[in-house]
């Protein structure tokens, strides 16, 4: 046996098919065999030459099964050269193939008396055609695709010891265009056995992705990614267009886009499928079917909503999630109490509300006759509506609470009210409508006041007056009283007269003498009121003026009427100037406006501008009208809600030019807009404060409309801060944030509040000094310091607005307060945006659950805090903006304070949890950090970077990032961070950068 090393290979080989078999061989989805040599049970049919060589022998596994394999061992032979083709492998849809051999290889040196040249490898080759070319053969057509070695090789001893050395070679082909090719295998001297070869090629096979179907798709012979457009599953619909990349190893990568379930129906297992009975989905979405809300029902599947049950109903404006709801019962226990011609009616609330909670009451007033001696309602009574005149306070309808009063009825009359409990579905159910009923019968009452007296006839010593009956009599008028007297004598002494019918004539009157007279009606039930005082002269004694003396007494009149306005307008000039001199503070030119607000001389309070019946007088009440000639427009800089924004020059006579911006009002605008354009005028006009952006004036006359401000070099806060990313001191930072708290200060103490206060409408000027502008969305506060403003349905900063202002629209200096404390974050991250790429729901809900922003890298610890104290979901536990310059203060004395930063491993814990719907990206993995990183300006560096582990990247230093060509302190910070941030991930979970 040591002789014959072709038997050897021989036995080896039958014992490594048996190995290579032990197990069923399961390819990956992704692999497309076109040759399987295992898989053949008969003879494969392959051409070997010359005859003597490659040797095809049969074996079985040890299932049993047959498999076929090719050994060649003619070692004991000179100049070997044997050939071994496959048969003709059609390529399919394959554009590049991979060739799988699986072969032993006996070392030469364990073969003893070898008479040849001995090797220990063999070559593979390929031929591509159009066609098979049956058992024609030409060993010149033949390409080489590679040299194939052993890495295992087995000597004899290997066979007495049973270790059987098999060896899988992979090599790729391509890319193959014609129809189809062939492979064969060149022995030029080795002793091999050949135990399987397999070709396939990579596709990435049909999946479903997001509810969107892709098909089996072959990767092209190329380093691109092929982009596969997806198709929705059935009862779906496009969200965004689904596309996934299909790579060279047949792998999907790339989900974009994906398909939502349509109504009535839900995902499940990649598919969507319709709800099932009891079940119900409103909308398009991927979210579960909903089980219908009581007092509803679906009895089909796929139902876009539950109907109502009998005698249940749903308004218009309800959710399809709401149950099915009904009128409510009558109101309870009616009670009346009647006072003359008004009766107070109260009820109590109906025993069932109907299952809604937005019930009102409306009450019915009915007039009815037909009534019997023992004051009960007979049967031929006859109800019609009250009048108009009939007075309910608070209103008749729409009423919340379970009183009314109802005014102006008639005396001694019976009335009806009815009393009937609405709600969102009473007009949908009126034969459901009930209704509590009360009968009432007024007392006697006195008449109402005369209202309407006129003068008839007047002379020297008598009147004639006649007057309308009062509007409500109440009853018979027996008679009047008219009483008068001199208007002189201030009723010491009157006359009382009466008279049956609606006139009078006073006689016995001094002529030439004013009188005042009243009226009032008595009936049954007594006099009512007096009518208001009525005055009436009577003429007085002929008497004549001669025309000289009648020049006299005019020129007497005219020169009184001169001598007096000369003197008030003498007064008037005094009092400005002396105003002006004595005046220690701007505010104290302007003690009242002409819309009545009053201002204490050395007290600034906030006027809101549209409070003025006319809005432009508080445009020239508060703001400066300069000429326009005196502003030299240099060049546009940006556009805002209203216009052009503009740099420019100020000339003002005896002043010296200063730089500007510059506000346009756009032509065509409305009477409106010019109000709201000039309206953020009237409101600066009326700050004068170091970090309050300073108006200069406006221009009204003349077109374009402007509104001139004082010109900021660096422009916005936040932009200022990116572009400058890690270039300041923590003193310099808290610098910044002490200006913008002394301006916030200076405006809560002047009861106003601001509503839009951030990084973006903070201004920066040279010296670095931060002034508080933009009040396009501000308002003012009540006298209460800690009353708020509802606002009227506007867009909110979701970012940077409080909970409760959110939730409830209420606005106050502790809003303004957490606002701070978001641009406080945003300057001590150098401007990054709050919240990152969080969606505005997943803000509102993650704040709502406790969630807050982490302290940016090298915080200090103390400005953390101060952040914090600001987010207080209490809002009277927020600090005051005089606390905090106060504790601003103190940092800039204390500058040692800084050195102490936040801990950003023990940031607050991270409530979104479902990662799905948020927009926010986490470092799941080393590969998606890497990923994020290559998108930084400095991708570059990062192009050849490779690590083995999270915690290997996370121990990477600035110093480390300079080697690998990261030099800007700026992007160094941001990668460290994010390092840290990876680190705290691999320990506590992911967290959002």
């Amino acid at each position: 046996m040591d002789c014959n090393p072709r038997s050897l290979l021989y036995i080896l080989l039958l014992l490594s098919s048996c190995v290579t078999s032990a197990f069923p061989i399961i390819y990956p989805p992704n692999e497309v065999n076109l040759l399987d040599s295992k898989a053949s049970q008969g003879e494969l049919g392959w051409i070997s030459y010359p005859s003597h060589g490659w040797e095809e022998i049969s074996g079985v596994d040890e299932h049993y099964t047959p498999i076929r394999t090719f050994q060649v061992c003619n070692v004991m032979e000179y100049s070997q050269n044997n050939w071994l083709r496959t048969n003709w492998i059609p390529r399919q849809s394959a554009q590049k193939v991979y060739v799988e051999l699986k072969f032993t290889l006996r070392d030469c040196n364990s073969i003893p008396l070898v008479l040849g040249t001995c090797k220990e490898t063999f070559n593979l080759l390929y031929l591509e055609t159009d066609d098979d070319q049956g058992s024609h053969f030409r060993e010149h057509q033949f390409s080489k695709i590679d040299t194939i070695a052993a890495d295992e090789s087995f000597t004899q001893t290997d066979l007495g010891d049973r270790i059987l050395k098999l060896n899988t070679e992979v090599r790729e082909v391509g890319p193959v265009s014609k129809k189809g090719f062939y492979l064969a295998f060149q022995d030029v001297g080795a002793c091999v056995a050949l135990v399987s070869v397999r070709v396939y090629f990579k596709k990435c096979p049909y999946t479903v992705r997001n509810l969107a179907s892709f098909p089996d798709t072959v990767p092209m012979d190329s380093q691109s990614l092929v982009e596969v457009k997806g198709s929705c599953v059935n009862h779906s619909k496009e969200e965004e267009p689904p596309r996934m990349y299909c790579s060279t190893e047949g792998e999907w990568l790339v989900p974009i886009g994906k398909c939502l379930c349509n109504p009535g129906h839900e995902e499940r297992s990649n598919t969507c499928q319709m709800c099932r009975a009891g079940f119900y989905k409103s909308t398009l979405g991927n979210m579960e079917c909903s089980k219908c809300p009581p007092h509803s029902f679906s009895h089909h599947e796929g139902s876009l909503h539950c109907g109502c049950e009998k005698n249940y109903f749903r308004a218009e404006g309800d959710p399809a999630s709401m149950a099915c709801t009904r009128p409510p019962s009558a109101p309870r226990n009616v009670i009346s109490s009647i006072n003359e011609t008004s009766v107070i009616l109260d009820w109590s609330w109906p025993e069932d509300a109907g299952g809604r909670k937005d019930v009102t009451f409306i009450v019915v007033c009915k007039r009815c006759r037909g009534v019997a001696d023992n004051g009960s309602i007979s049967g031929t009574q006859h109800c019609e509506p009250c009048r108009s005149s009939v007075r309910f306070l608070p209103r008749a309808t729409g009423l919340q609470n379970t009183t009314v009063t109802v005014g102006d009825l008639l005396a001694h009359t019976n009335y009806t009210f009815e009393i009937e409990a609405q709600n969102g579905v009473s007009s949908l159910a009126p034969k459901m409508r009930q209704y509590a009923a009360v009968t009432i019968t007024t007392n006697q009452a006195a008449p109402s006041p005369v209202t309407v007296i006129r003068k008839e006839k007047t002379s020297r010593n008598s009147v004639s007056l006649s007057w309308q009956e009062p509007e409500r009599p109440n009853g018979i008028i027996l008679d009047y009283e008219i009483k008068y007297y001199e208007k002189e004598e201030q009723e010491t002494s009157y006359t009382i007269l009466r008279a049956r019918g609606c006139n009078v004539t006073l006689n016995g009157l001094k002529p030439n003498t004013a009188y005042l007279l009243q009226i009032r009606a008595r009936t049954a039930a007594g006099y009512g009121a007096s009518s208001p005082s009525f005055q009436f002269e009577t003429s007085p004694d002929s008497f004549s003026i001669s025309s000289e003396s009648s020049q006299v007494v005019l020129i007497a009149i005219s020169s009184s009427v001169a001598i007096i306005l000369l003197t008030v307008l003498l007064y008037v000039l005094i009092g400005r100037f002396c105003c002006r001199s004595k005046s220690k503070h701007p505010d104290e030119k302007r003690l009242q406006f002409g819309n009545g607000h009053l201002r204490l001389p050395g007290i600034r309070t906030y006027v809101d501008p549209h409070t003025y019946e006319d809005p432009s007088q508080a445009v020239h009440e508060f703001a400066k009208e300069l000429d326009a000639s005196c502003i030299a427009i240099d060049k546009v800089v940006g556009a805002g809600e209203f216009g052009e924004v503009c740099s420019g020059r100020l000339k003002l006579p005896s002043k010296k030019e200063i730089c500007v911006a510059i506000k346009t009002l756009k032509g065509g605008y409305t009477d409106k807009q010019r109000r709201d354009f000039l309206a953020e005028a009237s409101i600066m006009g009326q700050f004068d404060h170091p970090n309050i952006i300073r108006l200069e004036g406006v221009v009204t006359r003349s077109k374009p409309v402007m509104i001139v401000i004082e010109y900021m070099e660096n422009g916005s806060l936040d932009s200022f801060l990116r572009k400058h990313d890690a270039q300041f001191t923590g003193i310099q930072l808290v610098g910044m944030l002490r200006g913008i708290a002394s301006g916030m200060k200076y405006l809560s103490d002047m009861g106003y509040v601001h509503r839009d206060l951030a990084a973006r409408n903070i201004l920066v000027n040279s010296n670095l000094v931060c002034k508080v502008s933009d009040f396009g969305l501000s308002r003012v506060l009540e006298d209460d310091p800690e009353a708020a403003y509802t606002t009227r349905g506007g867009k909110i900063p979701i970012r940077w607005t409080a909970p409760e202002a959110i939730a409830y629209r209420k606005f106050t200096s502790a809003s303004d307060a957490w606002s701070y404390g978001i641009v406080l974050w945003e300057v001590m991250s150098y401007g990054e945006r709050p919240y990152w790429e969080m969606s505005n729901q997943d803000v509102i809900k993650a704040v709502d659950e406790g969630y807050r922003l982490p302290p940016p890298m090298d915080c200090p610890a103390t400005l953390y805090q101060l952040m914090l104290d600001c987010w207080q979901k209490e809002r009277n536990n927020r600090p005051k903006f005089e606390q905090i310059v106060s504790i601003l203060d103190k940092l800039i004395r204390n500058p040692g304070s800084l050195k102490i930063t936040a801990n950003t491993t023990s940031r607050p814990a991270n409530l979104l949890l479902d990662r799905s719907s948020s927009e926010a990206p986490s470092m799941g993995t080393m590969g998606d950090w890497m990923d994020g990183m290559r998108t930084l300006p400095c991708k570059e560096a990062f192009s050849g970077v490779s690590y083995s582990s999270c915690d290997t990247l996370a121990k990477t230093s600035t110093e480390d990032l300079k080697k690998v060509g990261v030099t800007i302190v700026g992007p160094q910070k941001k990668i460290v961070s994010s390092l840290k941030a990876l680190e705290s991930h691999n320990k506590n979970g992911p967290v959002p950068v």
